[in-house]
């Protein structure tokens, strides 16, 4: 049956309505809520004050109002969600007059297509008939208890009690929340306050009032929870090390405040560390949880949809053809537009700029794959069931149900018991696609701005004039997604970037945000001016040209002369009387004050033994830099052979296999040029570029995610301590061992490398320096270069 839009939008608005209240199917608790502490001042006010107080010094006010906006804001959300359930039963006794005997009953009957549009049409639109409108339901042969109120010439009240019920609803919410919270507290809150609230801000100020009332504790854990939400705000980041090294300062405080908002988060990561350490039945339990959980978020997200204030449809002029049908409905698919949106609220994760795409389905994979090796066979099945019902022809998914029936064999018991998806998945996307079919609905007659934000929606959801424009943005969205996944490598060095920096007055001023890549940092404040210009004076009294190299002066290019320093030759030449013992044992020095920070920051599970310590100066030639196109070192990558063409990263010699840590300690910056670089597998694609500066460290892994090279040097001399490190003892730096010995014979001795990385015994060592056994790579074109310093 067809309607025109004029006619139609009263059905949208009406049936919208309805269906945004259709989600109470529960028996209300009946409890009352009662304000014993007065009636909640509005949570943007008492912030707007906090901020006011912050910038009049005035902290303990300001700690007080901005500790009483996050609790106002709190107490809100509860409040509504409170009141949303005790409302739940209003308005029931007008469901007995509809022929509804309960609320699953009328949701059961109100999705009959043809039936309900066919009433709204008839009662609301004037369509006058002596007969019965009747039709039975679609999916079985029991009448319709629509057809006893579509007689329009005989009076039916249909509209009217189905109005009467929604407005109870309305009144005992308005009365619940009314009765709690301040006339002004009712009032829709800004856009931009939002903002705020949503991005933590509220703690960024708390962290420095508390720091200033001297109360390190809670400054501590504003910090934290400010700093989850803003992985990237280095100077949180750095007052967060300030924090952990002030004395008063716990561990404990280190707590996100705002984690009972997200945990489905931390269930979530949880679930995925009990699959990495293959403990299948937790894994499969905690994948449970994370689904009840996801399932939980969003319920209460849609909640305060439909709880919260709205604004009025906006007056498109005096020309539009909007009237009160229209404009209503407009208002009820806001409401559902913001309730769809929840998947992407619930789906993003805090720090993040985008949401994690297909986030419940791939919980859903996780759960079943889980499930199935933990030997519940029956769950699994249910699960993928459940899966079936975002994307039903996916041929993976129904390969691995053949699967598991296939596992249970002849047990019919079982197989009859699990053969139906998750009932709680079952609502979930039914609700979902009939509000999808009234959204798009909006979309194509009534000018509604919707964006899907589901990749499973089926096609059949959209209408036919909507369909080329949704094919194309879906082909669009899904090779945006499959970029994403191609761009985002995963590192499997064991290195977890974002640890504590042990180092007073180190700093972070890049992390893999900022670098663009994963396990990538740079630090400042490494070494003082003095100790820069002791190593620059060391190593140009003691460097020796091509060193590493056999002697060549210019292995990467002939614009540039090449020099080294081992801490071994250093030691040797101390020993000599060449150079200062006390600027050999600097060198050392250096080299573990860089494996402590980096060992801290990476967040290593083992040790970290020294594979190879080079200080290394790069010089311009002068009158031989006219039209220079070369770089100082080609872009390689330290563990493995990269081939740009491929994308491919060769673990073979002649690579260094068992690098795992790479480190370069800057030691000036007076030269022009030199600035290293990360760029993607082509060796093209610059991603993050880093400036050199006396006691700039910068530490990354060695594996293919952090392909580098260094741009050309063309005036001056540019030097560093490149360091490299293994998680191997067998391929720890004997050199470096050798030098310490010739410290300890000599009664200066300095800390032992052994003994600093781990006692026991071990096979003897090799030099970090020697290459592996000499095997014959075979060529495919790969970018090698020499790999012994940055």
């Amino acid at each position: 049956m067809a309607l025109d839009v004029h006619r139609f939008a009263v059905y949208v608005a009406l049936h919208s309505i309805i269906l945004s209240f259709s989600t109470l199917i529960s028996t209300a608790s009946g409890s009352s809520l009662t304000s014993t502490l007065g009636p909640l001042q509005p949570y943007d006010l008492l912030y707007y004050s906090g901020v006011r107080a912050y910038f009049k010094q005035e902290w303990d006010k300001a700690a007080e109002l901005l500790e009483k906006s996050l609790a106002s804001k709190e107490a809100m959300r509860r409040l509504r969600r409170q009141c949303h359930d005790d409302c739940l039963a209003a308005g029931t006794d007008i469901l007995s007059k509809l022929g509804i005997t309960s609320l699953r009953h009328y949701i059961y009957y109100i999705f009959s297509p043809v039936s309900f549009l066919t009433a709204i049409s008839s009662l609301l639109m004037g369509r006058r008939k002596k007969s019965y409108t009747c039709y039975t339901y679609m999916l079985s042969n029991q009448p319709n208890p629509w057809c006893m109120v579509v007689d329009s010439e005989g009076g039916s009240v249909w509209d009217l009690w189905a109005l009467d019920w929604v407005q109870k609803r309305a009144e005992c919410v308005r009365f619940c929340v009314g009765r709690s919270v301040s006339p002004v507290g009712l009032l829709p809150v800004s856009m931009d306050i939002e903002y705020e609230f949503s991005t933590r801000n509220p703690y960024n100020f708390l962290q420095v009032v508390y720091y200033k009332l001297d109360k390190l504790q809670k400054a501590a854990a504003a910090a934290h929870t400010f700093f989850v939400a803003n992985p990237s705000h280095l100077e949180m980041r750095n007052n967060i090390e300030k924090y952990r090294r002030m004395q008063g300062v716990t561990e404990d405080a280190f707590q996100d405040r705002e984690l009972d908002k997200e945990m489905h988060w931390a269930l979530y990561d949880s679930a995925l560390l009990s699959e990495a350490s293959s403990d299948w039945p937790m894994a499969a339990r905690k994948w449970r949880e994370t689904v009840n959980e996801t399932l939980r978020q969003t319920e209460d997200c849609r909640v305060h949809c439909q709880m919260s204030p709205q604004c009025l449809p906006e007056d498109r002029g005096v020309d539009s053809a909007d009237g009160a049908f229209e404009k209503a409905a407009v208002l009820s698919l806001s409401l559902l537009s913001c309730q769809q949106s929840c998947v992407t609220q619930v789906a993003m994760r805090p720090g993040r700029i985008s949401a994690q795409e297909d986030f419940l389905s791939t919980q859903l994979e996780h759960q079943h794959i889980a499930q199935f090796k933990a030997g519940d066979i029956g769950g699994a099945i249910q699960t993928l069931r459940s899966l079936l019902l975002f994307y039903p022809s996916d041929t993976d998914s129904l390969s691995n149900l053949q699967l598991y029936y296939e596992t249970l064999g002849g047990d019919t018991e079982s197989q009859e018991k699990y053969k139906q998806p998750a009932q709680e998945i079952v609502s979930y996307v039914s609700r979902s696609l009939q509000e999808k079919k009234l959204l798009y609905f909006g979309k194509e007659n009534l000018a509604f701005d919707f964006i899907d934000p589901d990749l499973w929606t089926p096609e059949d959801v959209v209408p036919e004039s909507l369909r080329e424009s949704w094919r194309a943005e879906k082909e669009k969205l899904n090779k945006k997604v499959k970029e994403e996944e191609k761009e985002e490598e995963m590192d499997d060095s064991g290195f977890y970037a974002g640890g504590p920096v042990p180092q007073v007055g180190v700093t972070i001023t890049m992390d893999d945000e900022a670098l663009s890549g994963t396990n990538r940092v740079v630090l400042d404040g490494v070494m003082t001016s003095k100790e820069c210009d002791t190593i620059l004076q060391l190593a140009t009294a003691a460097a020796s040209a091509g060193d590493g190299y056999r002697g060549r002066r210019s292995p990467h290019t002939p614009h540039e002369k090449f020099e080294g320093l081992t801490v071994l030759k250093a030691a040797k030449l101390a020993q000599d009387g060449m150079v200062n013992q006390s600027d050999a044992k600097l060198l050392h020095e250096l080299g573990e004050r860089v494996r402590t920070l980096l060992h801290s920051y990476f967040r290593s599970p083992a040790g970290l033994f020294f594979s190879f310590t080079h200080l290394v100066c790069r010089t311009a030639i002068t009158g031989d830099q006219e039209g220079r196109l070369d770089l100082s070192h080609p872009v390689h990558v330290d563990n493995c052979l990269l081939e740009p063409e491929t994308g491919h990263c060769w673990k073979e010699p002649p690579a260094f296999t068992h690098r795992d840590l790479s480190a370069v300690l800057y030691l000036n910056d007076n030269f022009d040029g030199g600035d290293l670089f990360f760029t993607n597998r082509d060796a093209k694609t610059v991603k993050a570029q880093v400036r050199p500066g006396c006691g700039r460290l910068v530490g990354f892994s060695s594996g293919p995610v952090n392909p580098h090279g260094v741009m050309a040097v063309t005036a001056g001399r540019r030097c560093a301590l490149a360091l490299w490190f293994t998680k191997e003892k067998l391929h720890r730096d004997v050199e470096r061992e050798e030098a310490e010995a010739l410290w300890g014979v000599g009664g200066q001795g300095v800390a032992s490398t052994t003994e600093a990385e781990g006692k026991g015994n071990s096979p003897s060592g090799r030099s970090g320096r020697s290459k592996p056994n000499k095997e014959r790579s075979k060529g495919r074109g790969r970018v090698t270069g020499g790999k012994d310093e940055l």
